[in-house]
């Protein structure tokens, strides 16, 4: 333990200027495109759900259904545009080309969703919604997984990334105040439709998306020495990242929390209008957006100094103390306690200041790990499991709870069933306070701390020069990773599980190919039932489809997106059926992974062979 604080102390000192600040104008001009893009979330989760039903008249199980297979789609394209921005080469870079013609598209596709043809009701609505909502995040998935990612690359100074990501998540916050405040203040001063003020909004937030990610890519320059790192193959870079054992427990912690936040959003329209009834529930349900933001917002230099002080983790676990107690106490209130859920509104915000930030930025410390091991930069394909993950949580999160009102006899504008205001009730205010306090058990468990951090950047620098580098997680000498046939044979073998190269070497060639074809089969099964129960269950477009569907909706996307993930190891497992490696190489990758994956490491080094205990 001493020798390892020791080593610790040391890479510390090396590394501690490993990264120059950066300056103010590039955190300005990296964080200023989320302004727009945070405040176009706001109008999509808060404000379409309710509009579409109660004044384009679309049935609420329709609006779950087409939520639900616009964001199983869109969590699809997330790992592929990942290793697509990880793997492009031009002038230009790996993440601004995409940067560039995503955001305008997706400012079109916003101000579509926004504003349904006038004429449209019902099924044609709904069409109407399902497809523009696609559309919107898959423009989004284009531009915003290339500019996360850019994140990590500008620094990797431990503080600078903080310092970098709340600038980000300060504009983030300041664009969805605006987005949050801009439909009550419009409809309470001007005497507008909810008509007009969406039209208005869709026309300056996507104008201002485009400009901001314009500036962006003309002025923010990506760093040369990671656009030229050669790049992983997709699978095998899904698998090792898993083994990450720091991301994955942050992986797991904000998938969690990500439910905290996905069924607010969603409900909080309804707990305002049928929970506490106030006179005029837009104007309020602005306020109630507006104190939660702006003290989220305020809160963010708070919290990057508490974060100097006693370190990322600390900080980010007191943050949740703030999410569980707020969202419990709102399940107590009732008709008039519009004060009592604007305080209490404002007591979570100061938490979410805390969370925006910190992940992010403990997400970049953990890509430097990975490197550690495979001497490569990932920053995409790790946002994109960031990014997808959550998604398909997410989905139930927002599509279920509208879907279960609609089941249990919700009628739009009137006054709801005693059954009903319960629901809305224990979904907003109990089930955000019970996923609080399991994510924050989960995030308990990360294990990096600035010294740590310090010490991986130094490994990096020797792996640099050919130097093996001392891991301070796991107590190993990790040898520097060499390019190669060896390291090939390393990320080929990793197509497949330590179950499926052990049942290769011990039932014969053919094990693997069918291995992929029979969860392949299975997958596709499963997803083509789940369509064929929804196409019957949708043949009127006049009736309500129901809670059940939405979660089939679910299903269908979770089993394609396996589907997908095994047909893209059907050519390998192919290549290995043919004996193109020595079974061998692959008794000593299995040894190595399993030694690996005991000693805590992300992966097995299989170009130098086990690494050794420092």
């Amino acid at each position: 333990m001493d020798s390892a604080g020791a080593k610790i102390g040391a890479g510390a000192a090396a590394a501690a200027h490993s990264s120059e600040p950066l300056p103010l104008r590039i955190k300005l001009l990296y964080g200023a495109p989320s302004f727009a893009g945070a405040a176009m979330v706001i109008p999509i989760f808060i404000h379409m759900p309710k509009f579409y039903a109660d004044v384009v008249l679309v049935p609420l199980g329709y609006l779950a259904m087409a939520i639900a297979i616009a964001r199983s789609l869109d969590a699809l394209s997330d790992p592929l545009m990942g290793w697509i921005s990880d793997h492009t080469h031009t002038r230009l870079g790996r993440r601004r080309p995409y940067m560039l013609f995503g955001a305008p598209l997706c400012g079109v596709a916003f101000f579509a969703l926004l504003n349904p043809p006038a004429s449209f009701t019902g099924g044609r609505a709904a069409i109407w919604f399902g497809v523009t909502f696609i559309l919107y995040f898959v423009f989004h998935t284009i531009y915003v997984l290339p500019h996360y990612a850019l994140g990590p690359e500008l620094t990797q100074n431990y503080h600078e990334r903080s310092s970098l990501f709340a600038w980000r998540e300060s504009f983030s916050i300041l664009g969805t105040i605006v987005a949050a405040a801009a439909p009550g203040v419009m409809m309470q001063a001007f005497h507008m439709t909810e008509r007009q003020v969406f039209f208005r909004l869709g026309i300056f937030f996507g104008v201002v998306l485009s400009v901001l990610y314009g500036l962006l890519v003309l002025t923010v320059k990506e760093r040369p020495d990671f656009v030229t790192r050669e790049s992983n193959p997709l699978v095998p870079g899904v698998r090792r990242a898993l083994r990450n054992r720091p991301f994955a427990i942050l992986l797991g912690s904000y998938v969690v929390a990500s439910i905290s936040g996905a069924i607010p959003a969603t409900m909080m329209p309804f707990f305002n209008a049928y929970v506490i009834r106030p006179r005029n529930p837009t104007f309020w349900l602005s306020m109630l957006l507006l104190g939660y933001f702006a003290f989220a917002f305020v809160s963010v230099p708070i919290w990057l100094a508490i974060a100097r002080r006693v370190g990322k983790l600390n900080a980010y676990l007191a943050s949740f103390f703030l999410s569980i107690t707020g969202g419990g106490a709102m399940f107590l209130l009732g008709p008039g306690d519009t004060w009592w859920l604007l305080v209490l509104i404002c007591w979570a915000g100061i938490g979410l200041g805390a969370g925006l930030f910190l992940t992010p930025s403990m997400q970049a410390d953990v890509i430097d790990y990975d490197e550690l091991y495979t001497g490569k930069r990932r920053e995409a394909q790790y946002t994109a499991f960031w990014s997808m993950l959550p998604k398909f949580v997410a989905i139930p999160s927002a599509a279920i709870p509208i879907a279960v009102l609609a089941s249990l006899g919700y009628i739009p504008n009137a006054v709801q069933a005693p059954r009903v205001v319960f629901a809305i009730r224990a979904i907003f205010a109990l089930g955000p306070a019970a996923c609080s306090m399991l994510s924050f058990l989960i995030a308990r468990r990360f294990p990096m701390t600035e010294a740590i951090h310090n010490t991986i950047l130094e490994g990096i620098a020797r792996h640099e020069r050919g130097h093996a580098a001392f891991d301070p997680m796991t107590g190993l000498m990790v040898p520097a990773p060499k390019a190669g046939h060896d390291d090939d044979v390393g990320w080929f073998l990793d197509y497949f599980s330590i179950g499926e190269l052990k049942r290769y070497l011990a039932r014969g060639a053919s094990q693997p190919v069918r291995d992929v074809l029979t969860v392949a089969a299975v997958s596709i099964g499963v997803s083509a039932l789940s369509v064929i129960y929804v196409l019957r269950r949708v043949s009127s477009l006049r009736t309500d489809p129901g809670a059940i569907t939405s979660l089939i909706v679910v299903t269908a996307g979770l089993a394609f997106a396996i589907f997908v993930f095994h047909l893209m190891r059907l050519g390998p497992a192919r290549r290995l059926a043919a004996g193109e490696v020595p079974a061998e190489a692959i008794r000593a990758h299995l040894g190595q992974v399993v030694e690996a994956l005991r000693e805590g490491a992300p992966i097995a080094v299989a170009a130098s062979g086990v690494a050794d205990r420092g």
